[in-house]
């Protein structure tokens, strides 16, 4: 069986879980609602204030969708009490990010800014202090959505590896490559 699939996911005070008969699983608590619909085959259970994630066989299938849904479930359980954040980094001369409303407007080294709009599950703040790199702090309930949001961020200029430019995640380690060797 599958290991992440076994596991019962706790439901934590504050959170009603509801489970409709087209298995539809949706999770309401302080920060939020969410609602995730299941694949049939999988069996979603809430059993003494846990939820039980079960498959009918073992066939690849199944066990493939066993631990996603588990996962996915999990990750509703923490985004509606918590929340999830993501920072990301503008390094290079010049590089901007200003936030208005639901629209981020980004200078990343092209002719022109590039203004984004967000999904308005998702909450952003641009931060830009003395001496450090400007930083993009997402913020969502949605972990899923929140991803895909930052990910699209830093596809519009992705890190490149002889200096280092370029919008990356907080913490992320670009490999850096040698630059052309000095002449004779």
């Amino acid at each position: 069986m599958s290991r992440i699939g076994k596991q019962l996911i706790p439901v934590l005070n504050g959170v009603t879980v509801s489970v409709s008969p087209s298995n539809e699983v949706s999770f309401k608590g302080p920060k939020g609602e969410l609602k995730e619909q299941v694949d049939r085959d999988i069996k979603v259970e809430v059993v003494d204030g846990q939820i039980a994630v079960t498959r009918p066989t073992d066939q690849i299938r199944h066990r493939a969708l066993h631990g996603l849904y588990r996962s996915l479930l999990s990750n509703m359980m923490v985004g509606v009490t918590e929340g999830f954040k993501k920072e990301l980094e503008l390094v290079g001369v010049g590089y901007r990010a200003a936030v208005a409303g639901q629209q981020i407007d980004m200078a990343l080294g092209f002719s022109h800014n590039i203004i984004m709009d967000l999904p308005k599950e998702v909450k952003a703040n641009a931060i830009a202090e003395k001496g450090q790199n400007p930083r993009i702090i997402l913020e969502s309930i949605d972990k899923q959505l929140l991803g895909q949001v930052a990910a699209k961020i830093r596809s519009l200029r992705k890190p490149e590896p002889y200096k280092g430019k370029g919008v990356r995640y907080a913490g992320e380690i670009v490999r850096r490559k040698a630059g052309k060797a000095a002449g004779k």
